[in-house]
């Protein structure tokens, strides 16, 4: 399962939240985090992102701007995805997860099946 640290969850926070590429000076200005990392902190981290699989870089000028692969929800949708494979029995892991949903979750639930049902054809 790819989970991030502290660090690189400030920096993909900040490039999900960000509407284009971003060079590292822009991650570290725009990057909420306890304490100040030096710009170079930053570069590593990016690259090691990168080197992951998580982020895209293009060379503009002399410096790498960064991007996320995939979106915020596309990320935790595969992580719990890679969660519940690794969970055991699929079934009662869900059935598990599904329990703790308060009513406004559960009523989103139904919205996202019947979404998916139109999706693929399938009648509800």
């Amino acid at each position: 399962m790819r989970e991030f640290g502290e660090l690189e969850a400030a920096i993909m926070d900040a490039l999900w939240t960000a509407d284009r590429a971003l060079a590292v000076r822009e991650i570290r200005e725009t990057m909420n985090y306890r304490r100040d990392v030096a710009y170079t902190t930053v570069m590593t981290v990016a690259n090691i992102l990168f080197n992951k699989g998580v982020l895209h870089r293009e060379k503009v000028g002399r410096a790498w701007r960064y991007r996320p692969r995939e979106s915020r929800e596309e990320h935790t949708a595969r992580v719990m995805s890679e969660v519940l494979r690794e969970g055991g029995d699929r079934g009662a892991t869900m059935l598990r997860l599904i329990e703790r949903f308060s009513d406004e979750e559960m009523s989103r639930l139904y919205e996202a099946l019947d979404e998916i049902r139109l999706r693929r054809g399938v009648a509800s």
